[in-house]
């Protein structure tokens, strides 16, 4: 796991080329704080900052093959590299190294680009093949690693974070207007548009080809799902209950694969209780698991974390995080994550990664993945619920099972049928829309536009970022099942959008910590693809196959709870005793002005608002977090105003 960045171009002077590429590396230095490398040739360069796992001594980046034909920066592992070696060295390979790097030169000496679909792993690489005179860039199928790209002139820049390619002469740090919209529609930027202006991301499962006069970006994989009414592909639940534990299994074995030791987080939810179950007897000196625990009973499951490390004997450790914990590391927060975010969730996850560093950890298992795979999160089964009501829209008891889906909102258990049904928007929907299942998110999450500017407004011109996403829907799409549906908005772009950005590669790497994923093996994703939906979401039983296939593994209490989605304090960590300077001052009428994003009334009224009444709702919320994020975004990153930027 590392961090790296580079060029192809001839917009680098000879003398520049190693100062450029030690001051990218540098910006990134927490992603590899173990070794820095750098290679030059003439019109292209490449850096690297190492977090060794794997071939402690002899792993050092760029890596070139030994016909000096090859030249590699890579971010990630490889976990089937063992594997892939022996079948190379029958076939005639020569290693001189113990790394899963190398395997990566061998198998592009003999397959080219298509190298990447025999690849089991999670990763972002760069090589500069010299005989074609091409830089080939690639990212692992469900967007686990980070990889990003922007040209000046002719010359192509690329690195595994923005921080890198802020360093290159020419490229400034400007916000890109539809990609705040996006934002505070869809948590997160469409892909390929990122939060800076001209900067982008090379999209999960893409290839990047460049050469001299061209630049290619194609995919090599993709997110796949039967049609609706084609017969199944598994009509035996025990079979394939026995398919998923096998295929979970080996992707938890591969991934404990490395020369450090390998940890667990550990929520007190299934997900991450069954992969810590999985890897316990795998961990030769024992799992050592990492907890978050929380003052507010609403928030904490610090209970569950308890009984599940007792039951499988890890040594466990926990961080506390408090409302001011929040406060005092979010600015840190947004620096890592290079985008506004409108939930604080990220914070506690630089903390808990914090910890893992502290105890002498790089390499954590976690269990994201699941949800997205299996259909295990709430809105899976509020958009079953949402149509069921569709069908009977007077009924005055379809509405009550809301309350079923949502037994951690004790704010909701006391509301009446006709409030349940019009916040959760029953009946208002064609159940035909493709964005059906997210259209209430999409609405809560879109009032908080309601302080955009004027002239952002005005940028945007009537821009619609959700009409943008159904336009980046694939053909086969209005065919699938709706559950199959819901998964592919969550999995394609909600995932590695915020869930694995955000939340995942970014707070873990802000302290030199690689997360794994063993329920993002994409073997076990495609299989879970051709799963019958009512075996992923039984009734409102989320992830049943799942529970069937690990039973065995977790106490009952463990096993059979219902998911309660992972969330932070939001607002209240931000006012009363946790109020910090920052918050006021970016919360402040002149600062909201400079910036030219939001209205600076409308701003400060929500501002009042949330400091008197810390527990507010979910819009208020998401807009208070939202604008705080992005205030800071500009503090951190942009020395102009955002749309006077844009203007000039």
């Amino acid at each position: 796991m590392c961090g790296f960045g580079g060029y192809f171009g001839d917009g680098v002077a000879p003398h520049d080329a190693q100062p450029l590429l030690q001051r990218m590396v540098a910006a990134i230095a927490h992603r590899g704080p173990d070794e820095q490398g750098v290679f030059t040739a003439p019109s292209i360069g490449l850096g690297h900052a190492r977090l060794s796992i794997v071939g402690l001594g002899d792993g050092q980046q760029p890596m070139t093959h030994a016909s000096g034909n090859f030249t590699i920066a890579f971010n990630g592992e490889i976990f089937n590299y063992v594997e892939l070696r022996e079948t190379l060295k029958a076939q005639g390979h020569v290693f001189r190294t113990g790394s899963d790097t190398e395997v990566i030169l061998h198998l592009y000496e003999r397959m080219g680009p298509d190298c990447v679909s025999l690849l089991n792993g999670d990763f972002a690489f760069a090589i500069w093949d010299a005989p074609r005179q091409r830089m080939v860039i690639a990212r692992d199928r469900m967007g686990v690693r980070p990889l990003f790209y922007t040209t000046v002139g002719k010359t192509l820049y690329f690195a595994s974070e923005v921080k890198a390619l802020l360093q290159v002469p020419g490229v400034r740090a400007e916000m890109d207007p539809f990609a705040l919209d996006q934002i505070f529609t869809l948590w997160a930027p469409i892909a390929p548009r990122t939060a800076f202006r001209d900067i982008l991301e090379l999209e999960p499962a893409h290839l990047l080809i460049a050469e001299k006069s061209s630049i290619s970006i194609k995919p090599y994989w993709q997110l796949q799902y039967p049609d609706m009414g084609e017969p199944a592909a598994y009509t035996d639940e025990r079979a394939a209950a026995e398919e998923l534990r096998a295929l979970l299994t080996d992707a938890t074995r591969i991934r404990m694969r490395a020369d450090v030791p390998v940890g667990s987080y550990l929520s007190g939810g299934l997900d991450s209780s069954i992969v810590s179950a999985l890897a316990a007897p795998m961990a030769p000196d024992g799992l050592s698991t990492f907890s978050v625990t929380f003052g507010s009973a609403e928030h904490d499951e610090s209970a569950f974390q308890q009984q599940m490390a007792q039951a499988l004997g890890t040594h466990h450790h926990a961080v506390a995080c408090g409302e001011g914990d929040i406060a005092s590391t979010f600015p840190d927060v947004i620096r890592f994550t290079e985008r506004p975010i409108l939930r604080t969730a990220p914070a506690p996850l630089y903390q808990l990664s914090g910890l893992v560093r502290e105890k002498g950890l790089k390499v954590v298992l976690t269990g994201e993945g699941a949800d997205e795979v299996f259909a295990g999160y709430d809105i899976f089964k509020e958009a079953r619920v949402r149509r069921f009501c569709a069908r009977q829209p007077g009924s005055r008891i379809r509405p009550h099972l809301f309350r079923k889906l949502y037994a951690y909102l004790p704010g909701l258990k006391q509301q009446s049928a006709e409030y349940l049904a019009a916040f959760f928007g029953a009946g208002d929907d064609s159940p035909d829309d493709p964005l059906f299942s997210h259209r209430p998110r999409l609405r809560g999450t879109a009032a908080a536009k309601l302080f955009f500017s004027g002239d952002l407004r005005q940028a945007l011109q009537g821009y619609d970022a959700a009409a943008e996403l159904v336009s980046r829907l694939p053909e086969d799409f209005s065919r699938w099942h709706p559950l199959h549906q819901a998964q592919y908005l969550e999995s394609r772009f909600l995932l590695p959008g915020y869930i694995l950005s955000s939340q995942g590669d970014r707070m873990a790497m802000a302290h030199g910590v690689e997360g794994r994923f063993p329920f993002l093996d994409h073997r076990l994703v495609e299989f879970a693809t051709r799963l019958p939906p009512e075996m992923k979401l039984k009734g409102l039983v989320e992830k049943h196959i799942l529970r069937e296939a690990t039973k065995d593994l977790l106490p009952d209490s463990i096993g059979r709870r219902t998911k309660q989605p992972y969330r932070a304090p939001d607002s209240q960590s931000f006012v009363g005793t946790n109020e910090r300077d920052y918050v006021r001052d970016a919360f402040g009428e002149r600062s909201i002005a400079e910036t030219g994003l939001f209205n600076p009334k409308a701003v400060s009224k929500l501002y009042e608002k949330c400091s008197e009444k810390p527990a507010s709702g979910y819009r208020d919320n998401v807009a208070f977090v939202g604008i705080l994020s992005t205030q800071l975004w500009q503090q951190t990153f942009s020395a102009t105003k955002a749309l006077g930027a844009q203007a000039a």
